[in-house]
């Protein structure tokens, strides 16, 4: 695929790893929406204001389907098509499961499952109908291996994973794309809430000897969109950490 000129939905993109993806879509010369569940934050519409592109921002909670709905329609209405879906938007409530509050367990599977079974089905609907498009979830190693401590967050990740390969058989006849990627120890607002020990335990754990940067996430991203024969994959961008 031909990223320029071509109408792009990052979810959960006002910062992290979804910022990272929105603008490497807009140095491919496509027309990017950012979304998040509030309105725009002030630092990000600054970094946009030195990009020649043609972004939007439409806030929108992936975890509510009306929200959902409204949102693809607004982007369609808004550019006459949606050729490429980058869902990043997620939570985490870390706790060892004997003490994760089911409430915590509920809301984290919420938004970073349901959420994401809700914006691939309106994606892919639209772009059944056009006959073409791309989706890449975001998942995590930890869907893959498990974590301690993120029993919610890994059984969501690992859902997304079984999601993305699920899609990626429904929508391969009309030419839609699905693929996912599992981020290791990734540089964002979510790692830098791990503690010293765990932090330091996770680096020796990598064979590279460093967190990975979150543009190095969006490459795979923009990796993913541009090549027509790979869907139903799972990409571990990881520094070898699960190897």
């Amino acid at each position: 695929m031909d990223l320029k000129d071509k109408t792009v939905l990052v979810t959960g993109s006002t910062h992290g790893i979804g910022r990272a993806c929105g603008l490497a879509f807009l140095q491919k010369g496509s027309r990017v929406v950012f979304n998040g569940r509030k309105e725009m934050p002030e630092d990000l519409q600054a970094e946009l204001a030195a990009y020649p592109g043609q972004w939007e921002y439409l806030p929108a909670d992936v975890s509510q389907e009306a929200d959902v709905k409204g949102l693809i329609k607004q982007v369609v209405a808004e550019f006459g098509s949606l050729d490429v879906l980058v869902h990043s938007a997620g939570i985490t409530k870390d706790q060892i499961m004997i003490g994760l509050k089911t409430s915590d367990f509920d809301e984290v599977i919420n938004v970073n499952l349901r959420g994401s079974f809700l914006i691939n089905k309106y994606a892919m609907k639209k772009m059944l109908k056009q006959r073409s498009g791309a989706i890449i979830n975001l998942s995590s190693v930890v869907g893959m291996h498990g974590n301690q401590g993120q029993a919610n967050y890994a059984a969501a990740k690992a859902g997304a994973i079984a999601l993305t390969k699920t899609a990626a058989k429904e929508g391969a006849a009309r030419g839609v794309r699905v693929n996912a990627i599992a981020p290791g120890m990734i540089e964002t607002r979510m790692t830098e809430a791990v503690s010293d020990e765990a932090a330091e335990a996770a680096l020796a754990a990598i064979p590279l000897g460093r967190y990975g940067q979150a543009g190095e996430i969006a490459h795979a991203a923009v990796f993913l969109a541009e090549n027509d024969y790979i869907t139903g994959q799972a990409l571990v961008v990881d520094g070898g950490m699960t190897i």
